[in-house]
């Protein structure tokens, strides 16, 4: 069984330049998201801007879904459900780190055509 098996609840947002300058997150001040693994080997993802009522500019939201991997440094999800169509061109890898019930999740560089953008997700399990 995999040990990502679970419901787990975004807790941080991190996002830098290539030199380590901070950036702005993806999903505002507010992020918030669930991610969820099955016994079966499949996961599905929700983020949003959690900020309550209307917000200046567009609320990033994206969800996605799939059969997974997780090879304890990389987490390999091939995407059959997807908010954005760019999720099913290619496997969605990440790196990974697990330690307890925190899961970093790191998008390659480049991600969603941010080639000087590093990010970093961080999950905490909530319940298994």
């Amino acid at each position: 069984m995999s040990p990502l098996v679970g419901v787990w609840r975004l807790v941080a947002e991190n996002a830098w330049s290539a030199a380590g300058e901070p950036r702005p997150n993806l999903y505002g001040p507010m992020g918030m998201g669930l991610l969820s693994f099955t016994h079966d080997g499949r996961m599905m993802a929700a983020l949003s801007d959690g900020r309550p009522g209307p917000i200046d500019g567009a609320r990033a939201f994206v969800s996605y879904c799939g059969a997974y991997a997780f090879d304890g440094a990389r987490l390999v999800t091939h995407v059959d459900g997807a908010s954005d169509p760019l999720f099913f061109k290619e496997p969605q890898v990440r790196d990974a780190r697990l330690e307890g019930d925190r899961l970093t999740l790191r998008p390659p560089a480049g991600f969603r055509g941010a080639s000087d953008l590093v990010r970093e997700l961080v999950w905490e399990r909530i319940s298994t």
